[in-house]
């Protein structure tokens, strides 16, 4: 047999010292070292270790109930292959409803192509920030074409969608200022303010009037206003009046942001988002946010609007200027995705047809579906994040993949079962889902 080496002796000297045992073939007892005298006694242990940070601690809560209950972890399974309208998980096919490939492109021949070219080509990362070494040609194409899209000057990409709204605001407005945001936005928007160091408000979720009336009150006490809502709320599924908001936005001498992560490829004819959802020109909106993550096939997120916003972004912002330059790859996926979403408006209309189909089945039932209006994002709230967990396993049992959403994602109350629909789902396994739905909310 070889003899150990230094590392593996040394493993086994700490575990013997720790449990106190005699060491290996020595027979002796390694003692405990003797403590030594800290020069700060009066901070508490708890303030040193992991396993008691308060957040953590709260974590472990409903993970014990679960286990006393017999509940299976329904996070982080493992898939194989890609995520579409069915998945693959240990070796058994799934009816999925827990992705974002709302137009089935993530995983689509041209798209793939697109990325494997991009690679041949650039590698796989473009191993730098873009401000300090340069660009490649795909990344100025993805953000031209975005810019297009919207109809406006230009158009600036980041790595991350989460990152996108935290850089963006927290760069761009300070302690002078006001954010002001419905209040079902989501967590990146809020993160960004905290950044920011703006006065934080928010108004009832999609209540106009009441944020007209709170500007009202309170904007001259300010230097600069941002209102964020999302074209198509993640949670629930509806989508804010944009034609009022920017007649607020107006009246107010406000900037108006209006994050798209779930509504680009979703609303309007042909997937252009909210504004073709109401007819609205790309300049009424002072910042057009999107994800590349989803309908696009891709990841990272992005900023469109006037040129000033993007170059001044791209010079200053954190989120961009010190972190490395959009992975080519992935960039040359964003792109192909986006051409085939306006060269294939059918992908669009079929993701309509297909939401309306599996929300019309559940309202049928009186199946409480919140605020949903049939884009893409259809919830069966449920009223507890036990219950949703355990609906969420029995679902899985059934052979159909939907992740629960609880506290602290959503109040304990609207603890929720979240489906995502795409377009490449049939109108027979839209019927198979409502089935299962129906047999187990009956229970």
């Amino acid at each position: 047999m070889s003899k150990p080496s230094l590392t593996q002796r040394t493993k086994t000297q700490l575990i013997d010292r720790i449990l106190g045992r005699k060491a290996g073939s020595s027979g002796l007892v390694i003692a405990m070292p003797q403590a030594r005298k800290t020069a700060h006694p009066s901070i508490p242990e708890a303030f040193t270790r992991f396993d008691r940070h308060p957040g953590y601690e709260r974590m472990l809560v409903p993970k014990a109930v679960a286990e006393r209950r017999g509940l299976a972890n329904p996070f982080f399974r493992v898939h194989d292959g890609v995520a579409g309208a069915t998945t693959r998980i240990d070796g058994r096919e799934y009816l999925n409803f827990s992705n974002y490939n709302y137009l089935g492109l993530a995983g689509h021949p041209a798209v793939n192509r697109a990325a494997k070219d991009a690679i041949d080509r650039y590698g796989t990362s473009a191993a730098a920030s873009r401000l300090v070494a340069g660009e490649r040609a795909v990344q100025r194409e993805l953000e031209e074409a975005l810019a297009e899209l919207y109809e406006v000057e230009d158009c600036i990409v980041f790595v991350s969608g989460h990152a996108t709204n935290v850089s963006t605001i927290g760069y761009l407005f300070g302690p002078k200022d006001l954010v002001i945001h419905d209040s079902l936005i989501h967590n990146s928007v809020l993160d960004g303010i905290r950044l920011s160091g703006a006065a934080r408000r928010s108004f009832p979720h999609n209540d106009t009037a009441s944020l007209d009336q709170i500007l009202a009150e309170i904007r001259s006490q300010f230097e600069r206003v941002l209102v964020v809502v999302e074209g198509v709320y993640s949670m629930d599924g509806d989508v804010p009046d944009l034609p009022a908001l920017i007649d607020i936005k107006l009246r107010h001498k406000a900037f108006l942001m209006v994050d798209e992560a779930h509504s680009l490829g979703v609303l309007g004819q042909t997937g252009r988002g909210i504004r073709e959802h109401f007819g609205v020109a790309g300049r009424a909106v002072d910042i057009w946010m999107g994800t590349l993550s989803k309908t696009l096939a891709g990841c990272g997120g992005f900023i469109a609007g006037e040129r000033a916003l993007v170059e001044h972004l791209k010079y200053a912002a954190p989120g961009f200027v010190y972190s490395v330059g959009m992975s080519p790859p992935l960039a040359a996926a964003a792109l192909e995705a986006l051409r085939l979403m306006l060269r294939e408006p059918e992908r669009v209309e079929r993701l309509r047809a297909r939401t309306g189909q599996f929300l019309g089945l559940l309202q049928s039932l009186a199946i409480n579906t919140g605020f949903a209006q049939g884009h893409a994002v259809v919830p069966v709230i449920v009223g507890s994040s036990l219950k949703a967990a355990t609906l969420s396993n029995q679902f899985f049992e059934a052979g159909i993949n939907v992740q629960p959403i609880i506290y602290p994602a959503v109040e304990e109350k609207a603890a929720r079962l979240r489906f995502f629909l795409s377009a490449m789902h049939s109108e027979q396994q839209i019927r198979f889902a409502f089935e299962v739905t129906r047999r187990l909310m009956e229970k």
